[in-house]
């Protein structure tokens, strides 16, 4: 899998490495282009995940304010209802393609 803001690779991994949660794929760490991510400053609480850190990801005129979000310290009860660990885990917004 990967996400991609245009031609700008983000974040690259086979589908089994990813968690999915409402919905959405949350890749791991490992696969994230770092210099891409960006700290935003919006706040998001979710009552049974956590904090949640969002990021301004992409380069030059093709960065998306918001585009991604993790959960860099979940609440740990979160886990049995994922199935495993996923702190630092990266979901993306509508705006990024997703591709096989």
């Amino acid at each position: 899998m990967r996400a991609l803001v245009g031609t700008t690779l983000l974040a690259e991994a086979d589908q089994d490495e990813l968690v999915r949660i409402e919905g959405n794929g949350y890749f791991p760490p490992s696969s994230l282009v770092e210099a891409l991510f960006t700290p935003s400053a919006t706040a998001y609480h979710c009552p049974w995940k956590g904090d949640a850190q969002y990021w301004d990801v992409g380069q030059g005129d093709d960065v998306l304010a918001d585009g991604a979000w993790s959960y860099p310290h979940p609440i740990e009860s979160s886990f049995d209802r994922v199935g495993q660990d996923y702190s630092g885990y990266v979901a993306f917004d509508r705006r990024v393609t997703i591709e096989q």
